[in-house]
C-alpha cells in the first residue's frame, strides 16, 4: 500500500504502519486516526478504500516527506549561512544539541581513529629530515 509515494507494510498494525511517513510519529498516527474516524487496531492490508480515502484527505493537511525533508534542510542552510554555532555544528557533522562528544557520539562522528603514539626511529627520521632543511 502506497501513501503519499510510500510504501508502507500490509501485514503491520495501522498505526505502527503510518509511522514509515516521514513527519508523522507515534503522536501523530492518533491524531490522524481520530481525524479520520479509522481505529487504530486493524491492519493496514484490511483497510477500505473509503478508509485510505480519508486518511489520505486527512494526511494532505500535513506537511510530510519530501516537504518536510526540503524544510528541514533549509532550516539548516540557514543556521550555517548566518554562522550560528548550530550551523557549524552541523556542517562539522557533529552533535548540535550539546552532547558529550569526547567519549561518544560515534554515530555522528564515525569509526574510531588512534592519532599519534609513533615509533622512536620513525620520529628520529623526522626529525633529521626537519634539521636538515633548515641548514
Amino acid at each position: 500500500m502506497r501513501f503519499l509515494g510510500t510504501n508502507i507494510p500490509d501485514n503491520k498494525r495501522i498505526d505502527i504502519a503510518l509511522t514509515y511517513l516521514y513527519g508523522i510519529g507515534r503522536s501523530n498516527v492518533k491524531k490522524v486516526l481520530t481525524a479520520a474516524g479509522v481505529q487504530d487496531s486493524i491492519r493496514a492490508k484490511t483497510l477500505s478504500e473509503d478508509d485510505i480515502k480519508k486518511l489520505t484527505n486527512v494526511l494532505e493537511s500535513y506537511k510530510l516527506e519530501g516537504d518536510l525533508r526540503a524544510e528541514v534542510s533549509g532550516n539548516i542552510r540557514t543556521l550555517r549561512d548566518i554562522g550560528a554555532y548550530r550551523g557549524m555544528r552541523h556542517a562539522r557533522n557533529l552533535p548540535a544539541r550539546g552532547q558529550r562528544t569526547r567519549s561518544n557520539a560515534r554515530t555522528k562522528r564515525g569509526k574510531r581513529m588512534t592519532i599519534g603514539a609513533i615509533k622512536k626511529e620513525v620520529a628520529a627520521k623526522i626529525e633529521a629530515a626537519a634539521t636538515a632543511k633548515t641548514k
